[in-house]
């Protein structure tokens, strides 16, 4: 098999870059804390910026002849932080998000504003607030910046196409090699597969068809539309809140990995015979960001299946391939490839070595290209 094959772990770059230490990310969170986010730009963050550095897509470097690759973008700065931040849950995570001026209008705050906010979080006084919950969530945001670092790919896959593309790829499942099918392509332009998997929220609400994101683009491109592009049939919309109303409760959440299927209105052209909404991730109130419950991922591989078997006993032919995203990789938060990593692990418990499954995955981005090709390779 060729360079869009079987991709082995041995054959992966030796080369990682150095992680900053735990003590450096604590210096540049406390500068970053006194400075807060709007004066991002004039404030040195050297461990900071090496793990942005680090955790960059290839290829993804600042542009012109005054930005040289070392550089980073305060956009940068502020997404990793972000990130790192988003991984805290309750209390932690709503007072960190005061704390470094993340929390909508806060960034520019003085330090001293934002101390008060956080310490209403806890009930607690500001003096007591400083002296033992802010080292808490200084050190807990630092240890997820070095975990986010660690965890990241020491760079671009062998094979991985710069150009929207199909590789045929290998794995194991089952004790026995797998292949398995990569689009490397926005989803919209997947052709031939039974049935596509699109991440949705608890509550099985699509996002607005102009939205940047998996589940939006299935939303618009199997609309029917007329001659000046106005909707005459949001029929992937339609026919998801029709099974929410039969199945569920409108307005109230369901639980985690619930598999909700759909037609594929137009996209039926393109050869997909199936849509299935899979609910991975719950919204936070506090910012509009979302979370990735516990067994969100695994409950939604299982039950994709599990629907597909029981659509079988109606189908004609029978529904086979299945197109699998990055669940939870996207407004999820979650690393692409610990993404890939639940899937696969689902797929094993789930199908094992059943080849009647013919899988695929896709995705459009450079980093989630790289982690399917790296985790398929790891897992054969």
């Amino acid at each position: 098999m060729g360079a869009a094959g079987l991709v082995h772990a041995d054959a992966m770059p030796s080369s990682v870059p150095k992680v900053p230490g735990y003590e450096e990310f604590v210096a540049d969170l406390r500068a970053l804390r006194r400075h807060g986010l709007a004066r991002l730009r004039w404030t040195e963050l050297p461990a900071l910026a090496s793990a942005a550095r680090s955790l960059r897509p290839p290829g993804d470097a600042p542009e012109g002849p005054d930005a040289p690759e070392a550089e980073c973008r305060p956009a940068e700065l502020e997404g990793l932080l972000r990130r790192a931040a988003d991984g805290l849950q309750g209390n932690l995570g709503d007072a960190a998000a005061y704390v470094f001026g993340l929390a909508p209008g806060t960034r520019d705050w003085t330090v001293g504003d934002r101390r008060r906010r956080a310490a209403q979080v806890y009930g607690v006084g500001t003096e007591r607030f400083r002296k033992h919950h802010e080292p808490l969530i200084v050190s807990e945001v630092a240890d997820r910046l070095g975990e986010l670092c660690r965890r990241a790919p020491a760079g671009p896959a062998p094979g991985a196409p710069a150009v929207p593309g199909v590789m045929r790829l290998t794995g194991r499942l089952g004790g026995r090699p797998r292949p398995v099918t990569l689009h490397a392509m926005p989803v919209e332009l997947v052709t031939g597969v039974d049935i596509v998997v699109s991440p949705c929220n608890m509550h099985l609400e699509l996002p607005q068809a102009f939205k940047n994101s998996v589940s939006a683009s299935l939303r618009r491109s199997g609309a029917r539309v007329g001659p000046i592009g106005e909707v005459l049939d949001d029929a992937v919309h339609r026919e998801l809140a029709a099974w929410v109303r039969r199945n569920a409760r409108p307005g109230l959440p369901v639980a985690p990995g619930t598999v909700a299927p759909t037609g594929p209105g137009e996209l039926r052209s393109a050869g997909l015979r199936r849509i299935y909404h899979a609910a991975v991730t719950a919204p936070r109130l506090r910012d509009g960001g979302y979370d990735v419950p516990p067994g969100a991922v695994a409950g939604a591989v299982r039950n994709v299946f599990a629907v597909a078997a029981a659509e079988n006993r109606e189908c004609t032919p029978p529904l086979r391939s299945v197109c699998l995203p990055l669940l939870g990789a996207g407004r999820g938060g979650l690393p692409p490839y610990t993404s890939f990593s639940w899937i696969w692990t689902a797929l094993e418990r789930t199908i094992g070595g059943d080849d009647a499954w013919d899988l695929h995955f896709v995705a459009r981005s450079a980093p989630g290209i790289d982690a399917i090709v790296r985790g398929l390779g790891r897992h054969a």
